[in-house]
Order: C-alpha cells, then structure tokens, then sequence
C-alpha cells in the first residue's frame, strides 16, 4: 500500500513540480532497481560527490565505504549528506532542440549519514548491499573477515526527507513545432546483462549460477 509523504521545504519539488512523487513505495521501487547513488556532502566548505554502491533496509539506506575515504573521515556525531540515485528509462527526441528531454525516475534523499559500528550489525548491512546488487550471491562466498571489515564502512541514511520525480511518455513540443518536418519520438533504454565471463582461475567444475546467468534489474 502506497505510504503518502509530506515533503519538507527541502524537498519538494520547485521545477517541473508536476513529475513530483511523494510516496515511498514509488521511492522504494526506484531504490530497489537500482544499486549505485552518488552522495554529496560538504567538507570545510569544499562540496564532493562520490559515486557508490548502496542497498535499503526498511526506510533507511545503506551506503557502502572505505574505512579510508575523505566523508568517512569527517564522522563524529554523523554527516549532512544528500543522496541520488537515477534511472534513465529513454531518451525523448523532440522537434525542437529545446523540449528534447529523457524518460527517467529519480530519488533524493537528505539526512545524517551515521556509521554502523556494531559488528553484527555490519556484518548484516554489508549482506543486505550484497543481496541488493546480487541476489543470492551471499551465500556463496566467504564472508568478510575482521581485517576486511575494519576496512569497510558502511554508513545508514534515513528516509526521513526525500522527493521522487519521474518523467514517462512521448515528446511535449510546442503547438506550431508539429508541423517542423523533423522525427521525433523516444528511444528507449535499459540496464542488460550480458554473458557471464568465467574467471581465468576458475576451479574444475564450477558452473554458473544461476543468479548470474539470469540477472536482471527491475
């Protein structure tokens, strides 16, 4: 059952405020088809964005990171961070060069990124980023050991304030561009998985699971 959400005044929508979706089960299906966000923070004033892998835990996110990294460094009580994870549905050819646009769905997230310390705890948000980006893969590889895991940090970001916005549909062009003898239309696109290539050292015997031979987004 959709979960309607009052956005903040750091939310919502301003441009384009008609493709605003404020619901977390349209949040939570964006989220879960996905599997690499960029986070923004600040650092004495100097803005980044890193790329990276996450996962979701209920309302909140699990951000995966080196133990080493520039934004893990700055923790103490948490960090203001600000989360975005988008995906790209077609590229949307107008008439005019100034209606092109694209088919997409997006998530904002902003909260206090805090690290998870507790080890049992890590241990399991680092299975459920496993399992988001590769279901089934968990149980077939050895887990991280304790070196590995001081080396690792992973960082929870509650949902409490975020906004989707989603564009679907053909070109929108101006009434008098519908006679300009130009095509137009969209071109969809999509994330596909090719054939599993086998590791060079691969032992006798091993066959490709089906979680790789299978896998999909979405």
């Amino acid at each position: 059952m959709s979960q309607p959400y009052t956005p903040t005044p750091r939310t919502r929508v301003v441009r384009e405020a008609h493709r605003a979706v404020y619901d977390r089960e349209t949040a939570y299906r964006i989220l879960d088809e996905g599997f690499l966000c960029h986070v923004g923070f600040a650092v004495e004033g100097q803005p980044f964005v890193i790329p990276t892998l996450y996962g979701r835990s209920g309302d909140s996110l699990l951000v995966h990171g080196s133990a080493a990294s520039r934004m893990l460094r700055q923790m103490k009580e948490g960090v203001a961070v600000c989360v975005t994870v988008t995906l790209v549905d077609g590229l949307v050819m107008a008439r005019s060069i100034f209606n092109q646009s694209m088919n997409y769905r997006s998530v904002v997230v902003l909260g206090k990124a805090m690290l998870v310390d507790e080890p049992n705890e890590k241990l399991e948000a680092l299975r459920v980023l496993s399992e988001h980006i590769i279901p089934g893969r968990w149980a077939d590889v050895r887990p991280p050991n304790e070196r590995e895991l001081k080396q690792t940090s992973v960082l929870r970001v509650p949902m409490d304030e975020f906004s989707c916005k989603v564009r679907s549909g053909p070109a929108i062009d101006d009434e008098e561009d519908y006679a300009f003898p130009a095509w137009a239309g969209v071109v969809p696109l999509e994330m596909k998985a090719g054939e599993p290539i086998a590791d060079d050292r691969l032992m006798a015997g091993q066959r490709v699971p089906e979680y790789a031979r299978s896998y999909r987004r979405g």
